[in-house]
């Protein structure tokens, strides 16, 4: 069972929807005991950045996701569910993110209308079991105004934006997309599938 993390912000409904279209059995919770049993934890999101965390430290999840990660539970964000998979945002100051992948969180240039918004194509910078069966430039969907500065050695893929970012990201088990896969209509539908086949890979593996 994949686990949908309901810390209360965001499109918990339609991306419980995206999992259910393609044949996953997922729940859509916050209780410690079911998050700790799931074969993978899904966050979703959208809105700011220290509000996100402070609701996901709030509620206690804080220690419970990093525990998780730790023992081998793949993990997936979205929009802001990924930016906060990182180590901290400059949005409306300066916060601390969980920490899982190494980089900075920062706002596209003034010269630039915000929030991103609308659709865009993807630039794979290296395989994997996410983008299989999706074209190089394949076109997803945006709505960001900030951005994750993150290393080469955890993007999978970028777009563009008055300036190249992040679009997909992972290490190991750990995994984001700055889109709404929920959104992007057949590309993103295959994404969320390829998201199960990983996380039935990685149960093989394990």
């Amino acid at each position: 069972m994949i686990a949908i993390v309901d810390y209360g912000i965001g499109n918990l409904g339609s991306v419980t929807k995206g999992f259910r279209h393609v044949g996953a059995e997922v729940r859509l919770t916050a209780e410690p005991e079911v998050l700790r049993g799931a074969s993978a934890l899904v966050l979703p999101g959208d809105g700011a950045f220290g509000a996100t965390m402070e609701e996901i430290e709030r509620r206690g999840l804080v220690p419970l996701l990093r525990e998780a990660v730790e023992g081998g539970t793949p993990h997936l964000g979205i929009c802001i569910g990924m930016q906060v998979l990182f180590e901290e945002s400059e949005e409306h100051g300066v916060f601390q993110g969980l920490g899982l992948l190494p980089g900075r969180v920062r706002r596209f240039g003034d010269a630039l209308p915000v929030p991103h918004l609308g659709w865009n194509e993807l630039r794979s910078h290296r395989e994997h079991l996410l983008l299989q069966g999706i074209a190089d430039g394949a076109h997803v969907y945006f709505v960001h105004s900030y951005f994750c500065d993150a290393p080469p050695e955890v993007t999978i893929a970028s777009s563009d934006y008055g300036r190249d970012f992040a679009a997909i990201v992972g290490r190991d088990h750990v995994l984001g997309v700055q889109f709404h896969p929920e959104k992007s209509q057949q590309v993103g539908l295959r994404m969320v599938a390829n998201f199960v086949r990983f996380v039935e890979a990685t149960r093989r593996a394990a």
